[in-house]
């Protein structure tokens, strides 16, 4: 359905009855101290709460760009080759370790680094491993960071 999202704010909720409430969740929860009645018989006011945000879960781009960025800082980040004997890991050597395989994670996330590699660092980078092998940890590092915000902003 596209266009504009219908949610409503108003309830019709069944006032309910406290006791029976408290009840529930003491069974639920036998460690919990059961509450004292309510002096009086009367219904609470009804709570005016403004509706939770929904937590939208990760895309795979942006959770594959993190998962890589997250292993760069444990393993390290190196220039020159895919996997350094210490464990250490080019730009695509952390793309693939967060991948698992060459999915469409994988590729979309190389092809929004590359972009993010082009905007801070000129049009002339044909691949990640040549923008990877020409610039400092530090610069590398603020593309991984600005791609990551852009995967997390386009929701993919």
């Amino acid at each position: 359905m596209e266009g504009s999202m219908n949610t409503r704010t108003d309830t019709d909720f069944t006032p309910v009855d406290q006791e029976l409430y408290e009840k529930a969740f003491q069974l639920l929860d036998p460690t919990t101290e059961p509450a004292a009645p309510a002096a009086s018989a009367a219904p609470a006011a009804p709570v005016n709460r403004p509706a939770a945000a929904p937590v939208r879960p990760t895309g795979p781009v942006e959770k594959t760009l993190t998962d890589a960025l997250a292993f760069l800082d444990t393993y390290g980040w190196t220039k020159y080759t895919l996997i350094h004997p210490a464990g250490a890991r080019c730009s695509i050597g952390a793309l693939r370790a967060a991948a698992g395989a060459r999915n469409a994670a994988y590729c979309d996330a190389g092809n929004l680094l590359l972009d993010e590699a082009r905007r801070q660092h000129g049009t002339q980078w044909k691949s990640v491993p040549s923008w990877n092998d020409s610039h400092t940890g530090a610069q590398v590092r603020s593309v991984w960071e600005a791609a990551i915000q852009r995967a997390h902003h386009m929701n993919i």
